[in-house]
């Protein structure tokens, strides 16, 4: 594994100098202000409308809302299933008395990434990885680059290794603005505040047989591990992609169209059951942590990291025979 480590650091060089990890940080730093805005604006329409800062006010009037929807005819019986998971959570969190959506730099940071992990964070990590392999082609440095006298398969895995770093580094950097910049409104405190975990989906019932609190400290950790994991098989996945295309236009355009449209079947799959071994629709590992609907009834969090984990295996045994066995003469 001598060998491995310069090709990283060569890797992780030519990264830097496409610049896309910095307009990765670039669009960040503009997204975030203004989901931090929208959320501040939700905060004050709440204290506008209750007359209240008090969260059990709030929840109380949230489930209210709930409970009348639920009532109505117009609302479809799957949406229904969702908001009755989501009245038994929210009627457990005052029962433990503890406040769901505590406004702090923190809470905002962990429901960004909860909210962006389904495709705005594999979006990012598809821009530096669609092209990782492809781009060798339209520079024109494949051909240098595989007749080295360093086994091809040291040069792929250096590839990813260096594109798994990426995912960690984006990551990583969505949670440190999320939190600094919402901070700034909401405030810094609210590490060690509980947070409830442990729910569990069984049919369309809520299970609370497990559910424990934990300090919202490690929460984040829990759910940054879940989101790395998640965005560890899109990056695996584009490298697949990658070296399969030579284009660099038509490798991002596959991975954008493969992950949008996983976003638009987890809206219409819920009695499609087949669909539940497609990894786009079992991205959003995070929701299991909150008790959530899964977009397919009966999956679970094992059986979603089960099936991202075949497809990332799968994808990168596909990876490593296409370029050890690439033509660098066509």
């Amino acid at each position: 594994m001598g060998s491995i480590y310069p090709l990283v650091q060569n890797e992780t060089i030519k990264m830097l100098k496409k610049r896309r990890f910095l307009v990765v940080l670039l669009i960040l730093a503009i997204l975030i202000p203004m989901f931090t805005y929208a959320q501040m604006k939700v905060a004050q329409n709440y204290r506008k409308q209750f007359g209240t800062q008090d969260w059990r006010v709030t929840t109380q009037q949230q489930i209210i809302d709930y409970t009348n929807r639920l009532g109505s005819n117009r609302v479809p019986e799957e949406i229904k299933k969702y908001i009755r998971v989501e009245v038994k959570r929210l009627q457990y969190a005052l029962e433990k008395n503890v406040d769901p959506q505590s406004p702090n730099g923190v809470t905002f940071a962990r429901d960004f990434m909860k909210n962006a992990v389904g495709l705005f964070v594999p979006l990012l990590i598809a821009v530096i990885g669609s092209d990782i392999v492809s781009s060798e082609h339209s520079t024109g440095t494949i051909k240098l680059l595989l007749t080295r006298p360093v086994s091809r398969w040291k040069v792929l895995l250096s590839k990813l290794l260096t594109l798994l770093m990426f995912v960690a580094l984006i990551l990583l950097a969505t949670g440190i603005l999320s939190y600094l910049i919402a901070g700034l409104v909401f405030g810094y405190a609210g590490w060690t505040a509980p947070v409830l975990t442990g729910y569990q989906i069984a049919g369309d019932e809520l299970s609370t047989a497990n559910v424990h609190a934990v300090p919202q400290w490690l929460y984040l950790i829990m759910e940054f591990g879940l989101a790395w994991f998640s965005c560890a098989v899109v990056a695996c996945l584009s490298l697949m992609v990658s070296v399969l295309v030579r284009s660099t236009a038509a490798s991002m355009g596959i991975m954008l169209a493969t992950l949008i449209a996983g976003t638009i079947l987890s809206n219409m799959v819920s009695s499609w059951q087949s669909a539940k071994y497609f990894f786009m629709v079992n991205l959003e590992t995070v929701n299991f942590l909150t008790g959530q609907m899964p977009p397919i009834p009966g999956v679970t969090l094992s059986f979603s990291l089960a099936v991202l984990a075949a497809w990332a295996v799968c994808g990168l045994i596909v990876a490593f025979v296409v370029f050890e066995r690439k033509d660098i003469l066509n």
